[in-house]
């Protein structure tokens, strides 16, 4: 096996792969897509970290090419699709920054909390501002934590050890699996009120972005502080500039900013604000393991032939099994994001049920796929959820999944059920129509016909006159166009379920007017 190395990825992972029987080929030279392509065709497989770009050409060409390897976490410089389509495996570090970030945090609250960098800044220009610069101590103060994947888990940790209290909020972990960590779950709302510090370790998502505005910061008490070593745009920097100059919040630390890089904001004018240029994986420790995390996959699949663990597109599947399983994976994917939508609280379990032909055949790559649209609006900055990992992601957040097959399956040939348990049960259920025609023909028991894409708007209501006009000219109101509407009810007069497929997605105040219409019960935006 041959394994080209480039962008001067650390010697001691070349080490590993020349321990482990491959051939590595290092060349730290700036290549063009074309001089790329040249040579490519001679490996089994590429190891990058961000300069050089795996595209669909260079794909092309590779005709040996088995595994790409990203040196750290993002995969933006390789074209996944292309890799999928020619059976590449496309493997990242997503542990290898762990502790950096969650060092970086403890960092920035212990600055902040002490005033450090101001102070340090002052005495070396002459002033000695002793009284200025009062801190206060982190024991037996609350650290709300938005995210509690593996950064989020690994910051609580060393946050006790200063005895302090934690308390987290993530819809994808159980109250189980948090207090086994030391974290008290609770709602995203509780989070924000009773922090002293407030710290996220979530992706920027449509449902993340701008999530610390001046809403929920007037929710916060008053002399609170916010760290953000997370994604920028998840705290919105114009509120959180007013909050701090107002005296509402007594400070913040960011290393990551909505515009990167940037080196204007009018967050630097604020001397209570600490800021760092995105230093959060930036260790030499983190460097050479995600290198190492690359390499040891590389050998383990190339050399051992055993599956990867860190994959971020499809794991193979026998040619047998995919052929009969194919045309479900998006849909089982689909029914995943919308379920993700329309849970409520922490999930404790989801029970799949395959029934009719599907009950024949090997589903597990379903439930995979399902758990991966399910899980990954919630992933946090580590890296994305894959076909490989999702399982284990399900298992590490205490959440049991269950597979049930029967050859039942009512008016349909094949039928995917899905019920998650959480504050609430919630089932939703799909099949084919045709080869290639995915839809959503159940929820909770309610009979509809939706194709699972686009803008779909779910208000459970009771079946009576004045409530689907009302929603209708609600949204109209807004300027927001209807596409489609059905309603599914079992009883006159009893409980029902109105969908609207919308061309634009229906904004969170729009939702909570629809809320406040009698007779409708709940409102949820899915986005698919």
């Amino acid at each position: 096996m041959k394994v080209l190395v480039l962008d001067n990825v650390s010697e001691k992972a070349v080490k590993i792969l020349s321990e482990g029987g491959i051939e590595a080929v290092v060349n730290n030279d700036k290549m063009t897509e074309e001089q790329l392509c040249g040579i490519i065709g001679e490996y089994d497989g590429v190891i990058v970290r961000s300069a050089t770009k795996i595209t669909a050409p260079v794909i092309a060409a590779a005709k040996n090419l088995k595994i790409i390897g990203r040196a750290g976490v993002g995969v933006d410089n390789i074209d996944i699709p292309a890799a999928t389509n020619a059976g590449v495996i496309v493997v990242n570090a997503p542990d290898g920054n762990t502790i950096a970030a969650t060092e970086q945090t403890l960092t920035l609250m212990l600055g902040l909390a002490r005033n450090l960098p101001q102070a340090h800044k002052d005495l070396k220009e002459g002033k000695w501002m002793r009284k200025e610069y009062l801190g206060v101590e982190l024991r037996n103060k609350i650290l709300g934590i938005i995210g509690l994947g593996r950064i989020g888990t690994a910051v609580a940790k060393r946050a006790q050890a200063f005895e302090m209290k934690t308390i987290g909020y993530d819809p994808m972990v159980a109250p189980e699996a948090a207090a086994a960590n030391g974290i008290t779950l609770k709602s995203l709302e509780d989070v924000i009120k009773e922090a002293d510090f407030l710290t996220l370790h979530i992706p920027k998502t449509k449902e993340s972005f701008n999530m610390i505005n001046k809403d929920t910061i007037a929710m916060m008490k008053d002399g609170a502080r916010i760290i953000n070593v997370a994604r920028g745009g998840v705290v919105n920097e114009e509120d959180l500039y007013e909050a701090v100059k107002s005296g509402k919040l007594a400070g913040a630390a960011l290393d990551v900013f909505a515009a990167e890089p940037t080196i204007e904001s009018a967050l630097f004018e604020l001397n209570n604000v600490i800021v760092a240029p995105h230093l959060g994986a930036s260790t030499k420790e983190a460097q050479v393991n995600v290198a190492l995390d690359v390499a040891e996959e590389f050998v383990s699949v190339l050399v051992n032939g055993e599956m990867a663990k860190n994959a971020v597109n499809l794991a193979p599947i026998r040619p047998e099994i995919l052929a009969a399983i194919k045309p479900f994976l998006t849909l089982a994917e689909q029914i995943g994001k919308m379920q993700s939508q329309l849970a409520n609280g922490s999930v404790k379990s989801i029970k799949i049920t395959y029934s009719g032909e599907l009950a024949q055949v090997e589903v597990s790559p379903l439930t995979t796929s399902f758990l991966k649209g399910f899980l990954e609006r919630m992933m946090d900055e580590t890296g994305s959820v894959n076909f490989v990992n999702a399982p284990i992601l399900a298992k590490e957040r205490g959440i049991v999944v269950e597979e049930i097959k029967t050859a039942e399956a009512g008016d349909y040939t094949e039928l995917i059920s899905v019920k998650v348990e959480a504050d609430s049960v919630q089932e939703v259920s799909g099949t084919l129509f045709g080869n290639d025609d995915p839809r959503i023909v159940m929820i909770d028991g309610y009979r509809i016909n939706v194709v699972p894409e686009g803008n779909i708007l779910v208000v459970p209501h009771q079946d009576k006159p004045k409530i689907i006009g009302p929603v209708a000219n609600l949204i109209g109101e807004f300027d927001i166009n209807i596409a489609g509407m059905q309603v599914g009810r079992k009883e006159m007069g009893g409980k029902a379920i109105m969908i609207l497929e919308v061309d634009t997605a229906v904004s969170d105040a729009t939702v909570a007017e629809i809320a406040k219409v009698k007779g409708v019960y709940d409102v949820k935006m899915v986005t698919l």
